[in-house]
């Protein structure tokens, strides 16, 4: 049995988009990013996705490594993704699945790929959850700076309203 050839990349290979999208991108249009992360979000495919936002599947990998918000968004958008799959589950195993519909859908995988994704999906929750205490203690911190200004500013406009009755 021979193997399929493939291309042997080499680390200077560039990731190639399509010339339109080529055309217009500078490092700071991104624009592709949105439909990348949208469809992601509803299929949890990166090949789809990239197909989506006509790129190259490499482009999407390369820039999570570079840029760690662009990292940050693919995980949410894994994360809604993994919402979605697992709403769709449920919808099936409730209602029935339509015996006539145009694409079969596999429950057994869906379950297992839920199943395999459990700790990413529950870490990731964990550390917006996180990210949402923080924002909580800063305002908390803030608040309380505030206050403590007020107070000092009511403590020495009574010490100077005592010192200007005394002299």
């Amino acid at each position: 049995m021979t193997k399929p050839t493939r291309p042997v990349r080499t680390a200077k290979a560039r990731t190639k988009i399509c010339a339109a999208l080529a055309a217009k991108e500078t490092k700071n249009n991104r624009h592709w990013q949105g439909e990348f992360l949208a469809a992601l979000a509803e299929t949890s495919n990166v090949t789809a996705a990239s197909t989506t936002a006509g790129v190259h599947p490499t482009r999407p990998y390369k820039l999570k490594r570079a840029d760690s918000d662009f990292a940050a968004r693919w995980r949410e958008a894994l994360c809604e993704g993994y919402d979605l799959l697992e709403m769709e589950v449920l919808h099936r195993l409730r209602f029935g699945e339509p015996k006539d519909g145009e694409h079969k859908f596999d429950n057994a995988t869906a379950l297992r790929l839920l199943s395999q994704h459990r700790e990413t999906v529950a870490r990731e929750r964990a550390l917006r959850e996180n990210t949402d205490v923080e924002t909580v203690r800063a305002s908390i911190h803030a608040k309380l700076a505030r206050m403590r200004e007020e107070v000092l500013a009511r403590r020495q406009a009574a010490a100077e309203d005592k010192g200007g009755a005394d002299g």
